[in-house]
């Protein structure tokens, strides 16, 4: 295939990066981010060798079974679970992602979002605007010392890792799909071994049925008393009812959350109110806006990244 001929479909916002890369490598690139149609989308992408997605279609084989030229997805992030990935296999469509581009945002937030906890940032602030001055009710917990437990040790987990050496931490981490990766920043251990040492831990794992609720009752009774629970992965890999009814008995002492089980928080069920209404009112529970990952830099190196591995893809098939 001769770079050229290549048609690439943009369906949401990426930087500019994206297309002047693709642009100097003679590849067409056709800017439809404004597109909210998923018909008028189906419609478009038989005309297109490769797509470029985000979070506001779902890629099943519905939208893409009509696209006989489809040769590849390319998501602007490091999730891929609004993508049907076995269907996509087994069709010899192929999918990229950029975990690259925002690994240093997410472990930079992991870390704000720990330190506003245990230091009482957050709470002070906005006690100190109501015209509350506290000292002793806001002493705080060092992290110094402490054994960080690291679930998915991937892009993000190695950066979460690196990060955190310089706070006199001891970093171990756990992946199912990984051997031998131990490193400088942080020491291979077993599962059971992460629950039982871990004072902290951070959950960097894609959400498959395989990690759905992997974060439940059961796996928090395993973990020490008092353990503090980060998620900025996706927020089904947590069970919110158990963690709340473990924040209230005390097991998990902290949890801060960039994730939601479901984020929509205008379209929620009785349920989800009430465990989201639940999450809010409690105190030792910091929560952001699924923001982890988006930074002005990681919109850069996201596009920049994407756009790479979409040149070598047609490189490769051209060859």
């Amino acid at each position: 295939m001769k770079k050229n001929n290549v048609k690439i479909l943009v369906t949401e916002d990426i930087h500019q990066i994206f297309f002047d890369v693709l642009a100097a490598a003679q590849i067409l690139v056709d800017d439809r981010s404004n597109i909210s149609s998923r018909d008028e989308l189906k419609a478009l992408l038989p005309l297109y060798d490769g797509i470029l997605v985000r979070s506001k279609f779902f890629v099943d084989e519905d939208l893409i079974a009509g696209a006989k030229n489809l040769k590849l997805i390319a998501r602007a992030g490091a999730g891929m679970d609004n993508i049907d990935e076995v269907y996509c296999q087994s069709n010899g469509i192929t999918l990229i992602n950029a975990p690259e581009g925002n690994r240093d945002a997410v472990a930079e937030h992991v870390i704000g979002m720990l330190l506003n906890l245990l230091r009482n940032i957050s709470k002070s602030n906005a006690e100190i605007k109501n015209g509350i001055w506290l000292r002793e009710e806001n002493r705080g917990i060092e992290i110094g010392g402490k054994t960080i437990g690291i679930i998915g040790y991937g892009n993000t987990g190695k950066a979460l890792a690196k990060k955190l050496s310089g706070f006199g931490v001891s970093c171990i981490a756990y992946d199912k799909y990984l051997v031998n990766y131990s490193d400088q920043f942080a020491q291979e251990v077993s599962l059971n071994e992460l629950q039982n040492s871990a004072d902290i831990i951070s959950i960097h794992v894609p959400l498959t049925a395989e990690t759905k609720y992997l974060i439940n009752d059961a796996f928090i009774a395993n973990l020490k008393n008092g353990v503090v629970i980060l998620n900025a992965s996706r927020g089904p890999v947590l069970q919110t009812a158990a963690l709340i009814q473990n924040i209230q008995s005390g097991k998990v002492a902290y949890a801060a959350l960039d994730v939601l089980e479901n984020e929509k928080i205008d379209e929620l069920n009785t349920i989800q109110q009430s465990e989201f209404d639940q999450l809010c009112k409690e105190s030792k529970v910091l929560l952001t806006s699924h923001i982890a990952g988006w930074t002005k830099a990681s919109y850069y190196k996201i596009a920049q990244v994407l756009a790479q591995k979409t040149i070598q893809y047609f490189n490769n098939q051209s060859n």
